[in-house]
């Protein structure tokens, strides 16, 4: 499975672009307006860090014709720009367009199977289902990735499912058993999934034990 890191903070995508554990970025703009930066420069930046690995960047325009001029900007950006558009129908309009021009969209704020069957027959690159949102209302979002999975395997499309809205290594560690193709994950998260209190008392017992080796 691959990660995303899902954040517009150059630091933290440094970090862990470092680890070597990312495959690519995820945004929105909720994400870069944190930041308090002029945009490009902030694009540009984290373009320089993670070395031509897939950026999704969202475009804000609620007609197709919008969202196709701003993708079409936005992908000028770099070649490993891929263009966040909604789930709606002049969205659904906008991938289809961008998609036949060779401009990698990821169809975003998917919250139903039936979504993400048309955004897949839209050809769209990668499908983002927001699981933590359907969580916060009640409802298993898991169960939602699960479907999406089978409906891609049934039918051989090509788009790539993007487990979004991450809360906690839970999600995570279902997303991976079942086979989601991608996890979009904040960093305090990927923190949490290398941290285990076993090993950092086994750090520590190792590191007691070898003073106690006699030293030449």
């Amino acid at each position: 499975m691959k990660f995303f890191i899902d954040t517009a903070n150059p630091e933290e995508i440094r970090k862990a672009y470092d680890m070597g554990v990312i495959d690519g970025v995820t945004t929105n703009p909720t994400l870069i307006s944190k930041e308090k930066r002029d945009f490009d420069s902030l694009i540009k930046e984290i373009c320089g860090i993670i070395h031509n690995l897939p950026i999704s960047l969202e475009v804000i325009g609620l007609k197709s014709e919008e969202m196709i001029q701003e993708a079409r900007l936005l992908s000028q950006m770099g070649e490993n720009i891929v263009i966040k558009v909604p789930m709606t129908p002049e969205g659904l309009k906008a991938t289809k367009v961008l998609t036949s021009e060779g401009i990698k969209t990821n169809m975003t704020l998917v919250f139903s199977p039936t979504q993400a069957l048309l955004a897949a027959k839209a050809g769209s690159t990668y499908i983002s289902p927001f699981i933590g949102r359907l969580d916060d209302i009640s409802q298993t979002g898991m169960e939602l990735v699960g479907q999406i999975m089978t409906i891609m395997n049934n039918y051989g499309f090509e788009s790539e499912v993007i487990v979004s809205s991450i809360r906690h290594p839970i999600h995570v560690l279902e997303a991976a058993l079942i086979g989601a193709d991608v996890a979009t994950i904040p960093y305090k998260v990927i923190e949490q999934l290398m941290k285990h209190p076993l090993t950092d008392i086994g750090i520590e017992r190792f590191l007691e034990d070898w003073k106690k080796v006699p030293k030449k």
